[in-house]
């Protein structure tokens, strides 16, 4: 049996003139501890890859087969030619079409990634190789932070092995940054123009915006070192128009039970995403037996919206009696229209900022002690800030409920699908009839205003919430460390190579929460909104509101028109939403790979082991009412636990170009952080519960561990061209542990008992959170089949075909028998990608399709809420040209592109318990860009 180092791969690849594809080929062959292949497999490899002389897009997809097939591991994978060329402008776009993969958008862009039925949180990010944080308050990374223009690739791990640095039941996403000393000197400069095709919805918003990159990548000291420098600028518009309902309410009329609109919150909305962002990489190879690389990304993130829309109360704004409400039109006892008097509207001009700082940087040393023996040193840090500052601003008709004229105002929902129009009897767009100030007596707080009237009756009592800020902080910083070893083996039999290491990771996630109540200086008086903070009207049209005033309610605020109030000097809730989780986890891992021969079937593959060594702790506030006074405990609760995780990959090589593999392993997923933090709201009672505990507490569990699963995968590969793969895949999960509400056990200590005021030295509580248990199998199946023209005909080179089709069932059941839906899981994907790329000249018409699915949003006060997502169809189609390809030698280098995304105008429907909660439309966007290398 005959064997030979990974490296001798390489130099046939670079001969074939392949090296910016094998960039990210080595960054998962370094992540992967190099796979060992037979001299017939390389052999094979360097006759199929010499014929390769191709460029473009069809380039990327040799590089992402190649990675896909030499990979010891399931993959999937995106290369990109040069930095600043992925084939989509977001990472996530181009992710989210991949076998087995989709996205869920947020805010009318590809943010959150499901893969295999998964939600984002069961799956893990890494950074070349190294875990990051994230900007939110659980795990799952918004891709929007990453920018495509300076990565070289994507790959996305569906099998682990025991090398991996990161856990996730669905995978792993690494992205990938370029390796210098693998590329040659290159200046490139790349610029876009972005349109959407909605005109602006906001006065002050944007509908155009432009982003551009300049890179460098250069080597010195006779190519022993290698530099790589890319910075870019982006301002991005997205608008949306948006049908938003409170819910549904029940009441009687006229002697009938009805279910009739609860309430609605419809705006327009236009939002400016600004990112600038700067890569740095040197890689030094001083001798042969030694590479040492440094890489440095910088974030600086700004998502800024405007938000103006009308909130509409109607069925929970005052009590729906026959004596205010006519019903128009009804489906059985739903009603579909109706006309409602005496309502106050309020006005919204609400505002958001979320921005977020972020920093990662990483220094790895590659060591070769002699042929056999080579060293890994690897130390990173990254972390991120990120600060909201989410305000709504009031105005309408008259101060509080009782004050000002009423609404007689008519819906009728239009198809059930994308909410209501509506009939008002006001105008809702005069400056001189809608003032500043709260036209409903909403907010109550005993700091507020208190007004009273001549016989001294309260008029305003802890009332007069003219707006509301909620200002949530978080800051997430991740140190690890790597010390690992590879042995070749020679003389060793079927084994060729032995990986050992160590590693330590150390997370400290914060989240800071606060909130302010906004009342005008001048209250109790409503004030007309001064001229100079005037920006004319929004447009309502789409719900039939009309127009309504818009005005610049930042400036208001900044310049001091309002008084604001910390909402936590009265609200305890804050104390629960504030916390800290840190979590330290020692891992040791093992892995064996070989090479055999199964009858005359070649085998090849890794045995692993992956110990994991946890030790958790949060710090946060109990608080409970001693006395009728709010009283705060501080908390600090340890938990510690550990895992054993084998994997075991093979690969069968049954016939010339055909593979199986094979893959078996035991995953986990951690917690969400925002589930796992100890602060809580505590309440006791006189006698105890069943459990024996006299407190009962809810918030956070500090005491939860991972998500654990058992999984196997089998694939069937068909490499038939160069450029073409066709791959048919079967997985099944066992979910032996899951994460569902529940009641857990916890002792409060330095709590005090309420009636007596002391504190007992231990006490045991229940609490209400998130707790383990449940579990159940998750299945499904994958095909996939990147088909070029040129097989069928030489004159069709240069066209293509890429689509896969992926169906999961689940069957899964919550810690009390209760049948519980995944989170992300789609029954169906597809996705389907047509290309033409010769003679310069490039073109594709992408589409990705998804079936309903469980998704999270945002809700009250930027709490996650989970709700039903229908399914969505999203078309994609990119043009374009490089003048050097096509012939033009005094152009060479310059190429160009017109982009069209979300071409079918999908919207994204959310529901909730059946009915329609949010109906968001984006429209399009357009891109035209170029780019010019030297």
């Amino acid at each position: 049996m005959h064997k030979f180092k990974l490296s001798m791969l390489t130099v046939a690849m670079a001969t074939a003139g392949l090296m910016s594809g094998i960039a990210a080929a080595d960054q998962t062959a370094d992540t992967q501890n190099n796979k060992q292949l037979s001299a017939k497999e390389k052999a094979k490899q360097e006759a199929q890859l010499e014929v390769i002389e191709i460029k473009g897009f069809r380039r990327s997809v040799v590089d992402s087969i190649n990675t896909k097939r030499f990979s010891p591991n399931v993959v999937e994978s995106i290369s990109a030619e040069d930095i600043g060329k992925l084939p989509d402008s977001s990472i996530a776009e181009s992710i989210s079409r991949l076998p087995g993969l989709t996205s869920q958008r947020l805010d009318g862009r590809a943010s959150r990634v499901s893969i295999r039925g998964f939600g984002e949180n069961e799956s893990a990010t890494t950074f070349n190789g190294r875990e990051q944080v994230s900007i939110g308050d659980n795990r799952g990374v918004e891709f929007d932070l990453y920018p495509s223009e300076i990565m070289s690739g994507v790959t996305v791990y569906k099998t682990p092995n025991a090398t991996l640095e990161a856990e996730g039941i669905a995978g792993v996403i690494d992205m990938q940054t370029v390796k210098p000393l693998s590329r040659e000197r290159t200046l490139q400069f790349s610029g876009q123009y972005e349109q959407t095709s909605l005109d602006k919805l906001n006065p002050d918003g944007n509908d155009n915006g432009a982003r551009g990159t300049i890179s460098y990548i250069d080597k010195f000291a006779d190519d022993k070192v290698g530099i790589a420098f890319a910075y870019t600028s982006m301002a991005s518009p997205n608008q949306e128009k948006r049908w938003n309902a409170w819910g549904f309410n029940n009441a009687t009329l006229d002697g009938d039970d009805i279910t009739m609109l609860g309430g609605a919150k419809p705006f327009v909305r236009s939002s400016t995403l600004e990112r600038d962002s700067a890569l740095f990489v040197l890689e030094a190879a001083p001798t042969d037996k030694l590479k040492l690389t440094f890489d440095a990304l910088y974030v600086d993130f700004n998502d800024e919206k405007i938000l103006r829309g009308i909130e509409i109360p109607y069925g929970w704004g005052y009590a729906v009696s026959d004596a205010n409400t006519e019903i128009l039109a009804r489906d059985g006892d739903f009603v579909t229209s109706a006309r409602k008097s005496g309502e106050k509207l309020v006005v919204r001009n609400d505002a958001e900022d979320r921005s977020a700082e972020m920093t990662a940087v990483g220094f790895n040393v590659d060591y070769n002690l002699n042929d056999d023996w080579s060293l890994e040193f690897d130390v990173s840090n990254s972390q991120v800030d990120r600060k909201i500052w989410s305000m709504e601003s009031y105005s309408g008709y008259g101060r509080g409920d009782n004050i000002g004229p009423y609404d007689t105002i008519t819906y009728s929902l239009v198809d059930g699908t994308n909410g209501a129009i509506f009939t008002p009897t006001l105008d809702y767009g005069d400056f001189d009839l809608v003032k500043l100030g709260g036209p409903r007596s909403w907010g109550s707080s005993a700091v507020l205003n208190n007004t009273y009237g001549v016989n001294g009756d309260p008029v305003y009592n802890n009332a007069a919430q003219d707006g509301f800020i909620n200002a949530p902080e978080i800051s997430d910083e991740l140190t690890s460390f790597k010390l690992a070893a590879t042995q070749l083996l020679e003389d060793a039999g079927m084994f060729t190579k032995m990986s050992y290491g160590i590693s330590y990771r150390d997370r400290e996630k914060q989240k800071k929460s606060e909130g302010y109540f906004m009342t005008l200086k001048d209250f109790p008086e409503m004030v007309s909104v001064p001229e100079q903070y005037r920006l004319g009207t929004a447009n309502l049209d789409f719900i039939g509101m009309g127009d309504m005033i818009a005005y610049d309610s930042r400036g208001l605020v900044r310049d001091g028109y309002y008084n604001l109030i910390q909402e936590s000097l009265t609200n305890p809730d804050h104390a629960a939403k504030s916390w800290t989780v840190n979590e330290e986890i020692l891992a040791y891992f093992v892995q064996a790979d070989f090479e055999t021969e199964l009858g005359s079937i070649p085998v090849t593959g890794n045995f692993g082991l992956r110990y994991l060594d946890t030790d958790q702790s949060s710090q946060g506030t109990a608080y409970n009412t001693v006395n009728g006074e709010v009283v705060f405990t501080p908390t600090d609760v340890s938990h510690s636990y550990s895992h054993l995780l084998p994997s075991l990959n093979l690969t069968f090589d049954v016939a010339e170009d055909q593979s199986v593999r094979l893959g078996a392993a035991k995953t986990l997923s951690r917690a969400r952080l925002d589930e796992m933090h100890s602060s809580v709201s505590a309440s006791y009672n006189s006698t105890p519960d069943a459990n024996g505990n006299y407190w009962a507490i809810s918030g956070g569990n500090p005491l939860l561990e991972p998500k654990e699963a058992t999984g196997v995968d089998l694939t069937y590969e068909n490499y038939f061209s160069d450029e073409g793969y066709f791959s048919v895949a079967y997985y099944w999960k066992d979910l032996n542990q899951w994460i569902f509400d529940g009641r857990y056990q916890l002792e409060l200590e330095g709590v005090a008992n309420p009636s007596t005021g002391e504190v007992p030295e231990t006490s045991g509580a229940t609490g209400s959170g998130k707790v383990n248990g449940g579990g159940g199998t998750l299945h499904g199946y994958e095909l996939s089949v990147t088909l070029p023209f040129n097989i069928i005909s030489e004159s069709l080179d240069g066209f293509g075909l890429i689509a896969s089709h992926s169906r999961v069932s689940q069957d899964v059941t919550d810690q009390n028998g209760n049948a519980y839906s995944l989170p992300g899981l789609s029954d169906t994907v597809q996705t389907l990608t047509g290309y033409y790329d010769h003679a310069g000249f490039q073109a594709r018409a992408s589409l990705r399709k998804r079936s309903d699915f469980k998704g999270d949003v945002y809700g009250i006060g930027f709490n996650t809420q989970q709700v039903d997502v229908k399914g969505e169809t999203i078309v994609d189609a990119q043009v374009g040209y490089d003048f050097g390809e096509g012939g033009f030698t005094e152009l060479e280098g310059l190429s160009v592109f017109l982009q069209g995304q979300n071409l079918s105008d999908e919207p994204f429907v959310s529901l909730q318990d059946g009915r329609v909660r949010d109906y968001q439309q984006y429209g399009r966007t357009f891109l035209l860009g170029f780019s010019y290398k030297m």
